[in-house]
């Protein structure tokens, strides 16, 4: 972990699904975020993701990137560019900060239309554990 760090983009196609199951996983009931027509009501071209799920998902990005033992400190993130089912939200990091195992994570996530989500986010990763990536994490099966 050094400042200056990028961590590779991650993908995140936003379906329909996607989008109103993370509405009602985080009780999120408001019609914007699963009923189209009442959407398009208020203003809207569809449904479009909450916060919560958007959170989630950066969340997700970071454990992602520096493995099952990293713990979020704190997350603070910003909202701009909706995300509608059909679009593909990428997230992108860089590592601007490291105090001994901790470092502070600047997080966007940009779709189509513009940047969808733009924050920081502060991780503590325990010094035994070096940052993995799925593809490198060590299997749990024999050796």
């Amino acid at each position: 972990m050094n400042a200056g760090e990028e961590l590779p983009p991650s993908e995140v196609p936003i379906t329909r699904t996607l989008i109103v199951a993370g509405a009602i996983a985080s009780r999120d009931y408001q019609d914007v975020h699963h009923d189209a027509e009442l959407a398009r009501a208020k203003g809207s071209p569809d449904i479009f993701m909450n916060i919560l799920t958007t959170n989630g998902l950066v969340g997700r990005y970071i454990t992602d990137h520096f493995g099952p033992t990293a713990v979020l400190r704190r997350m603070a993130i910003r909202l701009g560019a909706p995300n509608y089912p059909g679009d593909t939200m990428v997230l992108t990091g860089t590592i601007e900060e490291v105090d001994g195992d901790t470092a502070t994570v600047r997080v966007v996530g940009v779709n189509e239309i513009g940047r969808h989500v733009t924050g920081t986010v502060t991780v503590t990763v325990p010094s035994n554990n070096a940052a993995t990536t799925p593809s490198n994490t060590p299997s749990a099966g024999p050796a």
